[in-house]
């Protein structure tokens, strides 16, 4: 159902309060009395009947939320390490980016953000492909594989990027006023909406027992 804004007897209330991903569209909607258009009326509980792509689009946005995330950490805690942080007294250098553990952990996130963000790409063509033809069952379940496959390595690495950014940056990078803890806020945040345990369920389940994915927007 698609409602007006300023419809009478519409009232959102921005009550959203999270510590994470402050702008969400989340929150409390309130409807008194509101006359509804016929035409706006869409038969969304039905699309769990009939095979399509509503949910895997769903879920590719939100993996490429947490990959932006994960992209805009990393970088920041890069810039960070660079103009900011003080090598550990035992590393022996004289930058904190010369320092080996810290490369290596850049390495490895870097790594890690790039076979995130392949898998990604990798079901945006899926979709693309699937949705050139007539969907089916099996189609439509390859598709929410594909996503879910690229979901569980966004997520974990928003999570991972912006949680390591300050042991890479060091405890300056902890200030408020740099406010680079809104990467965590966020990854927290917005990975809480569908659990990546139960991603790894379905394509774990797809794979071993061939079952399909039941049909919903977090799929």
């Amino acid at each position: 159902m698609l409602v007006p804004r300023e419809r009478a007897g519409v009232s959102v209330i921005d009550d959203w309060s999270a510590f994470g991903q402050r702008t969400t569209a989340s929150g409390t909607v309130v409807f008194d009395g509101v006359a509804i258009d016929d035409e706006l009326v869409l038969p969304a509980w039905q699309l769990a009947d009939r095979p399509g792509l509503t949910g895997p689009v769903s879920q590719l946005i939100q993996a490429a939320i947490d990959a932006g995330i994960a992209h805009a950490a990393l970088e920041d805690a890069k810039t960070f390490v660079r103009e900011h942080s003080r090598p550990w007294v035992d590393a022996s250098v004289a930058r904190a980016s010369d320092d080996p553990h810290l490369i290596h952990d850049v390495g490895r996130l870097t790594i890690d953000l790039h076979a995130a963000e392949a898998l990604l790409a990798d079901a945006g063509e899926t979709l693309d492909r699937i949705a050139a033809g007539p969907v089916t069952a099996d189609s439509s379940a390859r598709a929410s594989v594909a996503v879910a496959e690229a979901k569980i390595l966004t997520t974990e690495i928003a999570l991972a990027a912006s949680e390591k950014l300050f042991e890479l940056a060091g405890s300056a990078a902890s200030r408020s006023t740099h406010n680079l803890d809104r990467h965590w806020r966020n990854a927290r945040t917005h990975t809480l909406h569908d659990p990546v345990r139960w991603k790894y369920h379905l394509v774990g389940n797809y794979y071993l027992n061939r079952a399909l994915p039941a049909r919903h927007q977090w799929n």
